[in-house]
């Protein structure tokens, strides 16, 4: 990585930094990209070529995210079910600090947009992840997703989404990791 890239992502870390400091002390909606500008640093002008919206800002690491979970997936032992190689993949997520998480979770419980936005960008996971999970159930990749391995990987996400928000909704108290398993063990299994 070259210079230019490297201070490119301080300057995203920063303004990252500063719009969640406010998001937390005021709220994503009474946040202006201008006090964003402010806090990290750099006029409004630039803000925008660091990013396009405010929900960019929290929506940025998405489909690195999703990226890391197919890393993941793909790095499975072959023997295990997609179920359990899926399961297994998306503990991945796992690395963001709690204060962070929460704090990302409950902006999402409270924020119509910043939630349909997170929703727009998770579906760009089951295009990663789907051909992934068709080629663990032994079917052959086509043209169209597989419905089998579709509905197996948008459960799974559907019980990530459920765990968070349940994680959430009890002031981060619980571990969250339990809450996704009780989910997606109530899924394969009613």
């Amino acid at each position: 990585m070259g210079i230019r890239e490297r201070n490119r992502r301080a300057v995203e870390r920063e303004i990252d930094d500063a719009a969640m400091r406010l998001f937390v002390a005021q709220g994503f909606d009474a946040t202006t990209t201008d006090q964003i500008a402010r806090e990290a640093g750099v006029s409004p002008r630039s803000l925008f070529r660091y990013v396009g919206s405010k929900e960019d800002i929290v929506l940025r690491d998405m489909l690195a995210a999703g990226e890391s979970v197919l890393a993941a997936l793909r790095a499975r032992p072959a023997g295990e079910t997609a179920w359990e190689a899926l399961r297994a993949a998306l503990h991945v997520l796992e690395d963001n600090p709690p204060d962070r998480a929460l704090a990302l979770a409950e902006m999402f419980l409270r924020t119509p947009s910043l939630r349909a936005r997170r929703l727009e960008k998770r579906l760009a996971w089951l295009d990663l992840l789907v051909p992934e999970v068709t080629r663990r159930l032994g079917r052959a990749p086509g043209d169209l997703p597989d419905p089998a391995a579709h509905a197996i990987v948008s459960a799974a996400l559907a019980c990530l989404d459920s765990a968070t928000e349940i994680w959430a909704r009890r002031g981060g108290s619980g571990d969250v990791v339990a809450l996704f398993d009780e989910a997606l063990d109530a899924v394969r299994h009613a």
